[in-house]
């Protein structure tokens, strides 16, 4: 006979580890704190917890590596151990196998750097990227958030999203200006968000770093929903806007072969 479901609950609860808890939030409310970190009393407060704990706590994770101390202050910010930790993460995501062939053929076609992202909460994020031929990279961090909206993967993945959830991340961002062709109004990001889904791919034209043109297709889940997007970088010359109509279209491809593997079925244009 099974135990009853409140003794299960019990039990699950009695296997947390409260100490475990309180540096896991500790890392969460560093990593939400951006590039300018947090000082200790600030630290303390955001994690719910008294200065001579988050002190004992913060120590810890520094030791290893996990979050760094930043002078003067000191402030505290997220460690180089998470940056392993996220290239692990990413090269393992089942994900990162599959569309690594698409990107391959993706760059051979285009010339251009392609990358691959999933969705993350309506953020873009990264999972795997092939540069294109030549001596230019991009730099462009697997396992990061992105901001959607000056992003063209971040475009292409609200464009099927409710419309209240672009509203959600233009509160939560703020839409910060990038580059001077960034939008910043929530009316001016949802009308290009309508654009990009009457189109079927988003476009960044400078919009996120000058002299950076990209573009992006969906890639649709098991059940149609919007799991990521496909994406095609290069460096604004020779006017590659005038051929993002046929660049679109290759994308929109390309990100259908993804879809299919998900899937099990293409969707979208081709």
């Amino acid at each position: 006979m099974s135990e009853p479901a409140s003794r299960q609950g019990v039990e699950r609860r009695d296997y947390t580890v409260a100490s475990v808890a309180r540096a896991l939030r500790v890392v969460d409310v560093v990593a939400e704190a951006g590039t300018d970190g947090l000082t200790l009393t600030e630290l303390a407060r955001l994690s719910g917890m008294s200065k001579s704990a988050g002190f004992a706590i913060a120590r810890t994770l520094v030791d290893a590596g996990y979050i760094r101390e930043v002078h003067p202050g000191p402030r505290y910010r997220l460690g180089l151990t998470l940056v392993r930790l996220g290239d692990r993460a990413v090269e393992t995501h089942p994900l990162t196998e599959l569309v690594k062939p698409v990107l391959h053929d993706l760059t051979r076609r285009t010339q251009m750097t392609a990358r691959a992202a999933i969705n993350d909460d309506g953020y873009p994020m990264f999972i795997s990227r092939v540069d294109a031929p030549g001596v230019i990279r991009f730099h462009a961090p697997m396992g990061v958030r992105e901001l959607p909206h000056s992003s063209a993967a971040g475009k292409a993945i609200l464009a099927h999203l409710p419309v209240s959830e672009a509203i959600r991340i233009a509160e939560e961002t703020g839409l910060p200006a990038r580059t001077r062709r960034t939008i910043t109004t929530v009316p001016g990001f949802l009308e290009d968000l309508r654009r990009t889904r009457e189109r079927g791919f988003g476009i960044d034209d400078e919009e996120d770093e000058i002299g950076v043109y990209c573009l992006s297709a969906p890639v649709f889940g098991l059940h149609g929903g919007v799991f990521g997007a496909l994406s095609v970088t290069t460096i604004k010359t020779g006017s590659p806007e005038r051929r993002a109509s046929e660049l679109g279209g290759i994308l929109r491809r390309f990100a259908a072969q993804i879809t299919a593997q998900i899937a099990g079925r293409p969707r979208g244009r081709d």
